[in-house]
């Protein structure tokens, strides 16, 4: 800074324009009648050198504006998405901790819901399984009758067939 600083007040011109200068090399600059004055030339412009001081001393402003502004309305932002309300009060909320507490979460209310299906699942085939054994007992029944029947039936038909 003490070297831009003897060099106060700054001879300073802009342009937007890009002037050819001796073999078809464009710079940006301005053209006079007299020649043409480069912008990033130090021998004829202080430009860079004001543009290099601002740049240093107002870096670290430039990086807290960005950390304070922009990074924190987008953090924030990202929270709300998540359903998270960061009012400061508490302190800021890390992302990352907030993922691992959103993800807990999920994984606790998915393994809920698999254990209401497997106890749904369960109930089911308890009623199926009762079902197909009432039919089986059912089934049962009704085939010793038909076969007590045909015994029965054959008993007489060999009755009828001893009389005959």
């Amino acid at each position: 800074v003490s070297t831009q600083s003897t060099g106060m007040p700054f001879a300073v011109v802009g342009s937007r324009e890009d002037v050819k200068i001796g073999e078809g090399v464009l710079v940006r600059g301005r053209e006079y009648p007299w020649g043409v004055v480069e912008i990033e030339n130090e021998q004829h412009c202080d430009f860079v050198k004001l543009r290099e001081m601002l740049i240093r001393t107002n870096m670290e402003d430039l990086r807290e504006v960005t950390h304070k502004r922009h990074y924190e309305m987008y953090r924030r932002g990202k929270l709300k998405q998540m359903g998270i309300a960061d009012d400061g009060a508490h302190g800021p909320v890390s992302l990352q901790e907030t993922y691992e507490q959103k993800r807990a979460e999920h994984l606790k209310e998915l393994k809920t819901i698999e254990n209401e299906m497997r106890s749904s699942y369960l109930q089911k085939v308890s009623r199926k399984d009762a079902e197909v054994k009432k039919k089986l007992n059912e089934m049962q029944v009704r085939y010793d009758n038909l076969r007590k029947n045909a015994n029965e039936e054959r008993e007489k038909l060999e009755e009828e067939k001893k009389k005959v």
